[in-house]
């Protein structure tokens, strides 16, 4: 007597066609998903909306800032930084966040006279400033104490005499640093990496 085998069904999963409209919906949301990672986690763009960083950072060029690496480091004297407003900013109403460059680290005494900006009394070489400070300045003038917090940093515009900075309403705190501007990507004739140019020697 023949036996016949009853045949093994075969998985309804590979009868199936894969819906197009789910899967279109899954690679949405998944880079919906990845590009928010991205941009709360490792980095994001941002644009130029004044000339406080004149000559290094034109009106609307387009950045992308680095929010990995502070992570795993500290800012450094140098560095062209985004943050949130500071406390003093919030109740003057600020809101957007604002992009300075990094004068002063935590313990320095910094001052501007002269024409000139001095970390712990030594004139320090800035050759991408639009031009020199008219003004002279000390922390005490403002209220702050002489030195830079533990912690906080001393921000200018390259814009000195247009730049409404550090030497206005005072230190940042670390904790407000969104990230650093590492790479131009607008306009097409400007794109390049940002360096901290010069190398900072006081």
């Amino acid at each position: 007597m023949n036996r016949t085998e009853n045949p093994v069904p075969e998985n309804k999963s590979m009868n199936k066609e894969d819906n197009p409209w789910l899967e279109g919906l899954k690679t949405i949301a998944l880079s919906a998903v990845l590009a928010i990672g991205i941009r709360q986690f490792v980095a994001e763009a941002r644009y130029i909306p004044s000339g406080s960083m004149l000559p290094t950072l034109q009106i609307n060029d387009r950045l992308i800032v680095d929010k990995l690496s502070y992570r795993f480091n500290n800012p450094q004297r140098g560095d062209i930084v985004v943050f949130s407003p500071t406390s003093t900013l919030e109740k003057q109403n600020f809101h957007d966040a604002f992009i300075k460059r990094v004068i002063g680290l935590p313990g320095d005494k910094v001052e501007v006279k002269n024409g000139k900006v001095y970390i712990n009394d030594k004139a320090i070489s800035e050759n991408y400033i639009e031009e020199a400070p008219q003004y002279q300045w000390r922390p005490e003038m403002i209220g702050l104490p002489d030195r830079v917090p533990l912690n906080s940093y001393l921000v200018l515009g390259d814009n000195r005499n247009n730049s409404y900075d550090s030497h206005y309403w005072g230190y940042v705190p670390r904790e407000k640093i969104i990230g650093r501007a590492v790479v131009r990507f607008w306009p097409p004739h400007r794109v390049g990496e940002i360096t901290p140019e010069p190398i900072y020697q006081p």
